[in-house]
């Protein structure tokens, strides 16, 4: 029983309550064939066998947490259960006599009924507990949330990156960089070299012509205001200034 199922239990115990139940009707049809020919005589012969099967299912099913209550009710079930058995023995003893049962058998059919009664009782009150059982420790037996976890490589692992050109429709959409992080905050967690994030922007500009300042830096995983300063000295540095110098050393 114990490497059966939740699911086998409960099927079994349908089982067992089916032996019980017709125990427990056969016991009320000989009570009330032995009672007088008027409702209340039947109805008070065939209670206790009813009050048996009721306190049965009490137990199996409500569960008790203080030791003392659960022997209390063991108690009070052992005792409905010998006035059940009592008052069915020789109920049924009367009425295999009077149907033409002869020498021990009218003595040993009663015990064939109740025997049976007390041990589908005492089966299911066992089921009843182990399926209470496999309730409670469901929870603790669940299977447990695997979470897979992706590692990210941190900007200031990008030392030596190596942008690919990508087509038009292929580029990739730059996420705007949180504003939760400050700008001073980034630049201190980067640990590049300027000349290795100034690659970086340059080749992120080159590569996107068509992205604003603010994409390129989550491109580039830098501050927009860093983009600005690089960006503006490369156009400074792109101008000619010895031209003009040049133009003004020619005599008039």
């Amino acid at each position: 029983m114990a490497d059966m199922t939740r699911d086998q239990l409960v099927r079994l115990r349908w089982a067992v309550r089916a032996s019980l139940m017709l125990g427990v009707v056969v016991s009320v049809i000989a009570n009330v064939l032995h009672a007088l020919d008027n409702p209340i005589s039947q109805a008070i012969a065939a209670w206790p066998p009813v009050a048996l099967l009721l306190t049965v299912e009490l137990i199996s099913r409500v569960p008790v947490h203080r030791p003392l209550l659960a022997f209390a009710r063991l108690i009070a079930t052992t005792v409905i259960a010998g006035i059940a058995a009592w008052v069915s023995y020789w109920h049924m003893v009367g009425v295999a006599v009077r149907y033409g049962e002869t020498d021990a058998s009218p003595y040993l059919i009663p015990v064939s009924v109740d025997g049976m009664i007390v041990v589908a009782s005492i089966c299911l009150i066992e089921l009843g507990g182990r399926i209470q059982q496999r309730d409670h420790a469901a929870p603790a037996a669940s299977p447990v949330r695997i979470v897979e976890r992706i590692q990210i490589p941190a900007p200031h692992l990008m030392l030596d990156p190596i942008v690919v050109p990508l087509p038009p429709s292929e580029k990739p959409r730059a996420e705007t960089p949180s504003d939760d992080v400050p700008a001073g905050q980034r630049a201190r967690e980067d640990s590049r070299t300027a000349q290795q994030v100034e690659a970086v922007v340059r080749a992120m500009r080159a590569s996107f012509p068509d992205r604003s300042q603010r994409e390129i830096a989550a491109l580039a995983c830098t501050s927009p205001s860093n983009v600005s300063r690089i960006l503006a000295a490369k156009r400074n540095a792109g101008r000619e200034p010895g031209a003009e110098r040049q133009r003004e050393r020619v005599p008039a």
